[in-house]
């Protein structure tokens, strides 16, 4: 099966060599993918055996939606030989493409790692350097053993800039990681308690975790540190050890990446900086002065990488929140003049990413009858004081002035308890109940944001709120059809 050669990524000539594997038949693959219901025409899928599936079961069902091979440890009956390519581990082979792609490239390779901000980062520099060059960037959220080297594999060898997200829950994870990535540019968004509770000496044990990503670099690579992170200076210190050289982002007077001006309103961001000693000026479409700092540190990266760095910061004007990650969406609930405004910031929660999430809430005003709602679930990993941290979320909340707190979860009852009474909506035990109730309590002019960690699954446990939330103009509509 041939495709246009300008798109091809692997060859079975090239996928045999790096995985040491067997290719009876010629193929070209476009893209790479591990599961079959989001593969796409002309991937390679790669048939991982995981705790909870086996990718094995599903190589028929990838095979007919257009992937050219599958990649399994073994003959499957049924299933053409031509189009297997077979390994001794797939798992294995996955890495062993992601190794293969970063020998065979030229690209200038960008790790990012961080407590907080990583994929938004990530995204931004996508972004700014797809204004000029071919851009290569992991998928979502791909940070983990399986997400980098999938989205190494995912890699053409034409690329110019690979951009590589990075996490870790424990110590010695982001070693191996960059090991793979080899970056050539390293940013550390910032140091924070998150997953805190994995560590017995907290943020200082994390720092350290977070300086790992200097282990797949070579002397002469560069750091980008946030100069106001009160552990620059031991980042600073383990960058330098390894032979890296670093540069930093901040509010502080040296930094490299200075930010000089920072205008907060409800629908963005105006920013002035002084990078490398030339002032720039940009707008973001998100607020906040954390997403401002990410954008600095993205546009030192553009500057140290020899790019157009009014061109990215261009760019970045253009680039909207996420999914789970602030993006907002009106809904219609019965005054289109009035909607209720949903804040989605589902993903992933932090004590830092709450404090941020509930300045961006502050922003915005409620329409006419409105209220400011906050719904949040429980912060994972957050150790021995997990407690006393959701409990202090009152004050911030406060702060930003939320009239009205609905909170699920053990950890999050803690929080509740804190609230004035009059602040209290209510709190459930799980998200699948605050679902069903905060729908019911809405008006038009609201705006409700909603928050809380992942969790295990294949969702966020928040985003079941944030659905609910979204069908309600449908269901609004049924209702005024019935009358």
């Amino acid at each position: 099966m041939t495709t246009n050669g300008s798109n091809i990524i692997w060859t079975s000539t090239e996928a045999a060599a790096a995985t040491k594997g067997t290719a009876a038949g010629s193929w070209q693959a476009t893209g790479v993918s591990i599961d079959s219901r989001t593969v796409s025409r002309g991937d390679l899928f790669i048939a991982i055996r995981g705790e909870n599936s086996d990718g094995h079961a599903y190589v028929a069902d990838a095979l007919n939606k257009g992937a050219v091979c599958a990649v399994v440890d073994q003959p499957m009956a049924g299933i053409d030989p031509a189009r297997l390519l077979v390994v001794t581990d797939t798992f294995k082979a996955m890495e062993d493409l992601g190794r293969a792609a970063r020998a065979r490239t030229g690209a200038k390779i960008i790790g990012i790692t961080g407590s907080v901000g990583k994929t938004g980062t990530k995204e931004m520099l996508a972004a700014a350097f797809s204004s000029y060059a071919q851009a290569h960037a992991s998928s979502k959220s791909y940070n983990n053993h399986w997400g980098v080297p999938l989205s190494l594999s995912q890699m053409h060898a034409g690329t110019d800039i690979g951009i590589f997200e990075m996490g870790m829950n424990h110590a010695g994870e982001i070693t191996p990681l960059t090991n793979m990535v080899r970056p050539d540019i390293a940013i550390i968004t910032t140091i924070a308690a998150v997953h805190a509770g994995n560590f017995e000496n907290g943020v200082e044990g994390i720092a350290q975790a977070k300086a790992e990503i200097f282990d797949g670099m070579k002397a002469g690579g560069i750091a980008i540190l946030s100069r106001d992170n009160e552990w620059f200076e031991f980042l600073k210190s383990r960058a330098e050890n390894k032979g890296v050289r670093a540069i930093s982002f901040g509010e502080h007077e040296s930094a490299d990446a200075r930010l000089t001006d920072c205008l907060l309103a409800a629908n963005g961001t105006r920013v002035s900086a002084v990078i490398l000693g030339k002032p720039y000026s940009f707008t973001l479409q998100m607020a906040g002065k954390h997403l401002a700092m990410n954008a600095l540190s993205v546009l030192l990266a553009v500057a140290v990488a020899g790019g157009d760095v009014s061109k990215a910061a261009s760019a970045l004007n253009r680039l909207e929140p996420l999914a789970g990650r602030g993006k907002r969406e009106e809904l219609d609930i019965g005054d289109k003049a009035n909607p209720v405004v949903l804040i989605d910031e589902s993903y992933n929660a932090s004590p830092e990413s709450m404090k941020a999430a509930f300045r961006v809430l502050a922003l915005i005003d409620p329409g006419r009858g409105g209220r400011r709602i906050a719904v949040l679930g429980d912060m994972y990993e957050q150790g021995v004081n997990a407690a006393k941290i959701h409990e202090e979320l009152a004050m911030p909340l406060m702060a930003a002035n939320v009239q009205l707190v609905y909170t699920s979860g053990p950890l999050m009852k803690n929080l509740y308890n804190a609230l004035p009474e009059n602040k209290r909506g209510a709190h459930m035990d799980d998200s699948a109940e605050l679902a069903k109730i905060v729908p019911d309590v809405l008006v038009p002019g609201d705006v409700v944001m909603v928050k809380g960690s992942r969790g295990g699954g294949e969702k966020p446990r928040m985003q079941l709120v944030v659905e609910a939330l979204r069908a309600l103009p449908a269901k609004m509509k049924g209702k005024t059809h019935a009358v």
